[in-house]
């Protein structure tokens, strides 16, 4: 008889017409099921070196190089390129087409051959030619005062300043990551199953990391010297997203469905906790006081988010009243700190969802096994037209009592850019292109297939004949039976939209913090920071959630 092993206890999960709203998304933090914090305890068991092949960089730091790390058994290398960029050619838009810096993630190490070819293609970006040992495809600028503050800094024998490190927190911004296929590089499907790159954009998240070890390397090439090491930790890398990355929510529902999963599992777990150790409630004292200094150095341009920031420190300070020893000493302390904020704005309660999932590894580290689909969707087919209906009411009813004939229920249409081939955002009553509509307004049509059911049950398929503009509404409902946070629970034409709420939970899984939004369309984050370094993968490596600078 096979030994049976009983599942973990859990509270139950939160519903997913609570979790799954663009206001609750769009106050994500990460957590340590994010895939970068996935990618380095993985660097870290293995206890993975990056090595230097190739540097060939003049005074100035221009030309390029190639680090090699071994990941489960294979090696993967980072070819990089820094180019001399004018300064009048420098931006973050989709528009450009030069940047500081161009970067491949090649599957094992490249000879001379391969280099001088990407060395030629990489600063091309869409317009270079890449082959299947590509894995991933990148671009960066570089944060031009804080790198030139550094590079002076170091020439002049001393470190960095504090206060710019600290408010920056970068020296280059990827402006793109490109994975799976684009313009030429691999598949995805043919790596996907090795160990250590089977996680969702766990490709990518290598490539990141490594080019923060390249903007390290670099900044101390052309400075000559070496930063300290605390100051190099707080040295993450950049990003600038747009639009291009928020429909991927509403296309990819099974993987929706499979990241929130797992998140909402593990507070499920850890809320079922009946008492916690001394160790434990002194690492929950220590990660709330880590989040309030995070939120103290979280500052950003823009007035309207600064001051969500600041109001959340604030409820911060009082929502973290729940987290004393004492209070944690109690039975059921996990559940209790959690229900404690229910009432407290979603920017607290999520962070303290964050907070709360962290000392818990034992409990939830496993369940990042099941953020990837590896097979596809899967959901049994509807009987009839009646079990249809019931399921669009379970779990669309929300989506029922729009009035998408008013102009502010339907104002922004979807569509892909044909200059650069990236989603864009559209006014439907002020700009022409809306007959080109991507088809993201899930809701609507949705809405409209209710519209159009039968009086008496049919079978579906029979519906679909008669109807077949309701194929995917009918899709998305039937896959909501067994993927119940495949679907973002609100209207996503509304010019009540705002799109940097998808960005964030997406975000939010990368690993990405200090949201900084330049619009609703775009933001800026940090990846890595305070993330180990390259020869720092041997000891506790996974330590570094919503880092504070302490120089």
């Amino acid at each position: 008889m096979k030994n049976f092993i009983a599942p973990l206890p859990q509270m139950p999960l939160r519903p997913p017409e609570e979790v799954m709203r663009l206001s609750r998304l769009g106050s994500m933090f990460p957590t340590r099921l994010s895939f970068l914090r996935c990618l380095i305890r993985r660097l870290s068991d293995e206890q993975a070196q990056v090595s230097q092949h190739v540097w060939q960089m003049c005074d100035n730091g221009f030309g390029h190089a190639v680090f090699s790390i071994d990941l489960g058994g294979f090696t993967y290398s980072l070819v990089a390129v820094s180019t001399d960029l004018p300064a009048e050619l420098r931006t973050d838009r989709a528009i450009a087409t030069a940047w500081d810096s161009a970067y491949v993630l090649f599957d094992g190490i490249p000879d001379a051959d391969d280099i001088t070819r990407i060395v030629k293609n990489a600063p091309l970006q869409e317009a270079g030619r890449f082959g299947p040992r590509d894995l991933v495809l990148s671009r960066a600028n570089k944060s031009v005062r804080l790198f030139d503050h550094v590079t002076q800094a170091l020439r002049a024998g001393r470190q960095p300043d504090a206060e710019l490190i600290r408010d920056i927190g970068y020296l280059m911004r990827t402006t793109a990551v490109y994975g799976n296929g684009k313009f030429g590089i691999a598949d995805r499907a043919s790596y996907d199953t090795r160990p250590g790159l089977g996680g969702p954009f766990a490709a990518e998240m290598l490539t990141v990391w490594l080019i923060r070890h390249f903007t390290h390397a670099l900044a101390e090439h052309v400075g000559r010297g070496t930063l300290d090491r605390e100051t190099k930790r707080h040295l993450g890398v950049g990003n600038s997203t747009g639009l291009g990355m928020a429909p991927f929510l509403v296309t990819h529902p099974v993987l929706l469905n499979n990241w929130m999963m797992a998140r909402e599992t593990a507070l499920a777990r850890v809320c079922a906790v009946t008492h916690l150790t001394e160790a434990q409630i002194a690492r929950l004292g220590v990660l709330a006081a880590r989040a309030s200094a995070h939120l103290a150095q979280w500052t950003v341009s823009d007035n309207a988010h600064q001051a969500r920031i600041e109001l959340l420190g604030e409820d911060w300070a009082n929502a973290v009243a729940v987290l004393t020893p004492q209070a944690l000493a109690r039975e059921m302390p996990v559940c209790a700190a959690m229900q404690s904020v229910r009432k407290m704005s979603k920017d607290v309660q999520e962070l303290m969802a964050a907070l709360l999932i962290e000392p818990f590894g034992d409990l939830v580290d496993g369940l990042a096994d099941s953020m990837a689909d590896p097979f596809g969707a899967y959901a049994p087919c509807l009987p009839d037209t009646e079990a249809l209906r019931a399921q669009i009411k379970q779990s669309f009813g929300w989506a029922l009592d729009v009035d998408y004939a008013q102009k502010d229920n339907c104002g922004q249409f979807w569509y892909v850019s044909e200059a650069k081939m990236e989603p864009r955002l559209g006014q439907r009553f002020e700009e022409d292109g809306a007959l080109m509509e991507t088809p993201l307004d899930i809701a609507r049509r949705v809405q409209a297939a209710y519209a159009d059911l039968p009086d008496t049950a049919e079978r579906v398929s029979g519906f679909l004949a008669r109807h077949p503009d309701h194929a995917l509404a009918v899709e998305r409902v039937t896959l909501a039976a067994t993927y119940p946070y495949a679907e973002i629970r609100d209207n996503l034409i509304s010019q009540k939209c705002l799109p940097v709420d998808m960005l964030r939970c997406k975000l939010s899984f990368f690993g990405a913090s200090k949201f900084d939004p330049k619009s609703d369309r775009w933001t800026r984050i940090n990846l890595c920071q305070g993330a180990p370094l390259a020869d720092e993968l041997n000891w506790d490596a996974d330590d570094w959630w919503l880092p504070v600078f302490a120089a």
